[in-house]
């Protein structure tokens, strides 16, 4: 019984510290700045769609939404792809030797973003590469396949080698079990891991700062940093491109939730 109750108290509390800033950037969002700094916990006097409308008019945001839409939904699928091939082929290789070949794609994960910026500026500079949609894409893949590898791997590890064995019986070739038999078994972890790369790439700051420098290719966490100032910051407008910016996020949790919540429990136990 304690227990339980101490339970309930650490989640009541941890459900609060998420809840209190989203409630915040919500209400601010229909504020004014004057509002929002007298009663920033406070639901607005006059609700209004001010703030909305100059991010939708003023912040160039629907270049930087297309923007941010293409190069997400490239990275993300590319990234699956790649990834569901490195799996399925590490989980094919029985013994040590497949268990260290993933070990080499979790010392990938081991690596500081940070650690590898300036080489990646210098190299894609080099290439070519900066200031392109195409070089975010590149990216985006190099710097989550590990960790996608990683959950992918798990997963299909835990498939039955008795489907991949009938499949050779019947002349299936590696191709062939792997779209047949490896993918529609592994979409619970698939989708699980879509939405963790679709949160991952959608908020991706640091490489945008980093390698764009035109204005019509800027993405949208880009586009709403642009809204804070040297001296004076437009709360209630980042507000709004804020709650903006989550939709999409907050769209593909709603149509996915199942999928995510069955790939990230679906590994724990062995078939």
């Amino acid at each position: 019984m304690i227990g339980k109750l101490s339970r309930g108290v650490v989640l009541t509390i941890y459900a609060l510290l998420i809840a209190i800033p989203l409630i915040v950037v919500f209400s601010g969002s229909f504020k004014t700045t004057s509002e929002l700094f007298a009663n920033s916990f406070g639901f607005p006097p006059k609700p209004s769609l001010d703030n909305y409308h100059e991010v939708l008019t003023g912040g160039n945001l629907a270049t930087a939404f297309a923007n941010s839409a293409v190069i997400t939904v490239c990275s993300v699928v590319l990234t699956l792809f790649l990834a569901s091939l490195a799996a399925y082929g590490i989980s094919r290789i029985p013994g040590w030797k497949g268990v260290v070949l993933l070990g080499v794609f979790v010392v990938g994960m081991s690596v500081p973003t940070q650690a590898n910026m300036i080489p990646q500026y210098v190299q894609f500079g080099q290439l070519g590469l900066l200031d392109s949609q195409f070089g975010l894409i590149l990216i985006n893949i190099v710097m989550t396949l590990p960790v996608a590898v990683f959950i992918l791997g798990g997963f299909m590890k835990t498939l039955p080698t008795g489907l991949y064995e009938a499949a050779e019986i019947d002349g299936s070739g590696a191709w062939r079990t792997y779209v047949s038999i490896a993918m529609p078994l592994s979409a619970p972890s698939l989708a699980a891991t879509a939405t963790f790369l679709f949160v991952m790439h959608w908020n991706e700051l640091l490489y945008p700062l980093m390698f764009i420098s035109s204005d019509s290719k800027v993405t949208l966490p880009l586009a709403l940093l642009r809204f804070q100032g040297e001296y004076l910051t437009n709360y209630p407008v980042l507000f709004a491109g804020v709650v903006l910016a989550s939709v999409p996020i907050v769209i593909a949790y709603v149509f996915l939730q199942r999928y995510f919540v069955a790939g990230m429990t679906s590994g724990a136990v062995k078939g």
